[in-house]
């Protein structure tokens, strides 16, 4: 038996209550730093929030327009993604659009019709969570449309983002993928397409705060505004951010050689 404060306690017992101590203060120190990680991560946002604003800015007194299409399988970080983007700007000149399913009136109506009812106007700044291509992915894989409304999508679907753009839109389209076998298996009927008018940007967001830095700088640079820190750096990490027909001949190169897709 030994002494602790007044109290007589047996080795036994005093060594499992040493043990739970140092459990308890290893769980305080991974919870702690776990903490700190994130804080630091948030804090590291701020900056590119804060060019946010300014593109904003840019977009009001220049009239522009323009539209960011998130598209991903759940849970690769789409809408954490979102909210770091719209958590510091004026909410007067943004909107968030996830459409549920189409009513039935709106699937008589012409495919786009839905989706441009919520196009911005001048000056302002619409964020899809989900867009139009919602008929190359997943009305396709769950038999919610038909083989022909799927190819006539896949037929119209250039020319109405060339028109989009032409017209002094600005298009961002960014695709969340956590693992090149769900990338894969998503942009297998689709294909990226070539214009460069509107291409896509694959986004690996297995680490979700280098994701959200990530494409934060890719919406940035596709504006010409005046940058609020010029000393910033905007150069995105090319392990995380890749465009999508580089992306779909690295698949293909993994698939040649062994013969299936590495993660």
């Amino acid at each position: 038996m030994i002494n602790i404060d007044g109290k007589a306690v047996s080795l036994h017992d005093f060594i499992q209550q040493y043990r739970q101590l140092s459990e308890d203060v290893d769980t305080l120190k991974k919870v702690d730093s776990k903490a700190k990680r994130k804080f630091e991560e948030e804090h590291s946002l701020k900056p590119f929030q804060a060019e946010l604003i300014r593109l904003q800015n840019y977009l009001e007194d220049q009239h522009k327009r323009m539209i960011i299409v998130f598209e991903g399988r759940d849970a690769a970080g789409k809408g954490g993604t979102i909210r770091r983007v719209t958590r510091y700007m004026n909410e007067k000149h943004y909107r968030v659009v996830a459409l549920g399913r189409p009513t039935e009136e709106q699937r008589t109506q012409w495919y786009y019709q839905r989706y441009v009812a919520q196009f911005p106007h001048a000056g302002e700044m619409v964020l899809f969570d989900r867009s139009w291509y919602n008929r190359a992915m997943v009305e396709r894989v769950f038999g919610f449309c038909s083989e022909k409304e799927y190819q006539d999508f896949m037929r119209g679907v250039v020319g109405f983002e060339r028109d989009l753009v032409r017209q002094g839109t600005i298009l961002v389209k960014l695709y969340f993928s956590v693992t090149k076998e769900e990338q894969a298996r998503r942009f297998e009927s689709r294909k990226t397409d070539p214009l460069i008018d509107a291409p896509w940007t694959v986004v690996r967001s297995d680490n979700k705060f280098l994701a959200r830095l990530n494409a934060i700088k890719v919406i940035l640079k596709a504006a010409p505004y005046e940058r609020l820190n010029p000393d910033l750096d905007f150069t995105v990490d090319s392990e995380v951010v890749v465009s999508g027909s580089r992306e779909l001949e690295l698949m293909e190169e993994q698939r040649i050689r062994g013969g299936k897709f590495t993660g």
